[in-house]
């Protein structure tokens, strides 16, 4: 089903699919994405996309301070001031059962519906492109209709995408500022 982002009761009934653990496609201000709930979501979204069982998902965030929730992971200014955008972030977010250092890679999106979206369902969001594991990136609402909506909830139409390019990521949880991949975000 295709709901238009336009729509007053959209956001709520997203919300509530997210909260009930489905998956949605969704507008974010890069591209469209497959988001679900975290953790609930992530063997759906991993099925769907058909993803390698231990490449992580970036973790859609309301507001860059969020961060600080998850992480004490210090965040340069040339960082902060760039958020909401975007921007990748990477930090530590602990040890794992395994004895594994582990990061979480968090984005606030700038667009304001989204971020509604996130502090409505009170929860940090998955979020990746809209494709199978290894395929091109689809952008058509109704491909995506079409290929993936046995298999989601909904499809939210946003119109057109502002930007083709995915978000910059830079890796913090070193200690220092790695960028990982250049998109339309730059750092100095």
């Amino acid at each position: 089903m295709i709901l238009q982002k336009s729509d007053p009761h959209c956001m709520a009934a997203v919300a509530e699919a997210l909260c009930g653990g489905k998956v949605v496609i969704i507008p974010t201000d890069t591209v469209y994405g497959f988001s679900g709930l975290v953790p609930a979501s992530l063997a759906a979204i991993k099925r769907i996309k058909g993803r390698d069982e231990h490449k992580p998902f970036i973790q859609l965030i309301a507001d860059p301070q969020d961060i600080a929730l998850y992480s004490a992971t210090f965040i340069p200014e040339a960082v902060r001031s760039r958020m909401p955008g975007a921007l990748t972030v990477i930090v530590y977010t602990g040890i794992s059962a395994y004895s594994e250092t582990e990061t979480t890679a968090f984005r606030c999106p700038d667009d304001d519906w989204l971020r509604s979206l996130i502090r409505l369902c009170k929860a940090p969001l998955y979020s990746t492109s809209v494709n199978r594991s290894g395929c091109p990136l689809v952008s058509d609402i109704e491909i995506m209709e079409a290929e993936f909506g046995r298999e989601v909830f909904c499809v939210v139409d946003g119109g057109p995408q502002k930007q083709a390019l995915a978000s910059t990521i830079v890796d913090l949880s070193g200690g220092e500022l790695k960028i990982l991949r250049q998109g339309t975000v730059y750092i100095s």
